[in-house]
């Protein structure tokens, strides 16, 4: 989550929150969150578990990217 925090601080179009998912079970299941951290981007794609910043940073570029897969 420290990623996302980051690049929204980078950046004034990029938005980061962080929900506590037993917090928010029915928010936690709707995007079917098991296992943490899990990055949600633009409430599609996501990303699974902690990465580096470039494979972070790749896997975010890939949403907007035509022809890419939605998971990152």
């Amino acid at each position: 989550m420290s990623l996302a925090y980051r690049f929204a601080m980078e950046n004034d179009l990029i938005r980061a929150d962080a929900i506590e998912a037993s917090e928010f079970p029915e928010l936690s299941s709707s995007y079917r969150v098991y296992a943490v951290p899990r990055t949600i981007i633009n409430k599609g794609p996501y990303v699974e578990g902690s990465l580096p910043e470039n494979f972070f940073l790749d896997a975010v570029l890939k949403t907007f990217a035509p022809g890419e897969e939605s998971k990152a």
